[in-house]
């Protein structure tokens, strides 16, 4: 298969992924990996395959069509084709919960001389970087992260990265308990979307959707919540979204949960215990997760610089030093709450 065979061939899989043809996309592509000796088609299309892979929550295979991008990286010499391996094995070991790997791919990439880094694809490095912080609960390092991508956003006018970046705010908010921030940040990457996303996938629609039915549910705004979460799921099953879904079925069932519908409640129960006994010796460390939990919160330092509290046990609005340093942010007799904001 030559190289505008190959080109041809590409395309044609990608109409059939944008028409919701996800099998029949994936097959065109990996026919194009079976007989093109087009060593740009075969990264291409690699970097397709770890993209469907992604959205369709196989993540095993999206990390192994990324090693197998990787050496043809190396095969065409050119460091930013290998940066942008790097940055997809990286995404693959984050969604496999793999965060000391991420790291340290994310580190890789930003080690590589003669890159594009610094300008393209340096705030998506951030952004995972900041992602696999924030899953081992190292949250300064992951709010460091964070900026520095939102920093990499701003100087690039890359609208797409920003909004990303924004419900990755969102999450770190939302687990140190400021519902307040947890919502501003999805709901500023639902703007983003309003005002600039009529070219992009769906997908920057349903993630912002989702996060802000997570804030508004840790408010207690239920309605609010719903409305978003239909939204989100709605978009995720036509366009196969599995891990959205998954997302999703679980915030529905929190917000039953905090209607009182314990019924409908239920819901979550079963989808945690199906991952708990999928995980071999959860149990163990089921019974001691309330020592486990107090041991995280000396490991993190989550103390807040001033008042000496832990952050993180109940809502509370919080504010970042430069430094990324967190502390409650007191609200006195004297000042409003827009003089301190």
């Amino acid at each position: 298969m030559g190289q505008d065979q190959t080109k041809q061939q590409i395309e044609k899989g990608l109409q059939l992924y944008q028409s919701n043809q996800t099998e029949k996309a994936l097959q065109v592509w990996m026919k194009v990996l079976e007989k093109s000796s087009d060593l740009m088609g075969r990264f291409r299309v690699l970097g397709c395959l770890v993209t469907a892979h992604s959205e369709m929550g196989r993540y095993k295979e999206m990390l192994k069509f990324a090693v197998v991008q990787i050496d043809t990286a190396r095969e065409l010499e050119d460091a930013d084709f290998l940066l942008e391996s790097y940055l997809n094995l990286a995404r693959s070991n984050e969604k496999l919960c793999e965060f000391h790997k991420t790291i340290s791919y994310c580190k890789t990439c930003l080690g590589l001389p003669g890159t594009r880094a610094g300008a393209q694809l340096g705030g998506q490095v951030s952004l995972s970087m900041g992602n696999a912080f924030l899953g081992l609960s190292v949250f300064q390092k992951a709010l460091e992260s964070f900026e520095k991508a939102l920093r990499y956003a701003h100087n690039n006018d890359d609208a797409m990265l920003e909004c990303r970046v924004c419900c990755s705010l969102g999450s770190f908010y939302a687990q140190v308990k400021d519902y307040e921030k947890a919502l501003f940040f999805p709901c500023k990457a639902a703007e983003l979307v309003n005002d600039y996303g009529k070219g992009w996938s769906l997908k920057y629609r349903a993630m912002s959707q989702y996060h802000m039915a997570v804030a508004y549910r840790l408010l207690g705004h239920l309605g609010s919540a719903m409305e978003c979460c239909e939204e989100s799921m709605k978009i995720a099953l036509q366009h196969g979204d599995r891990p959205l879904q998954a997302l999703c079925l679980l915030c529905f069932a929190d917000i039953h949960r905090s209607r009182g519908d314990l019924e409908l409640s239920q819901l979550k129960l079963h989808c945690l215990s199906e991952s708990i006994y999928r995980s071999k010796g959860l149990q163990r460390e089921l019974r001691a997760h309330v020592v486990r939990f107090h041991e995280c919160v000396e490991e993190t330092e989550l103390y807040c610089g001033l008042c000496g509290e832990s952050i993180g046990e109940k809502n509370s609005r919080l504010q970042a030093l430069p430094c990324s340093h967190i502390f409650h942010l007191r609200v006195s007799a004297g000042h409003s709450r827009a003089q301190l904001a």
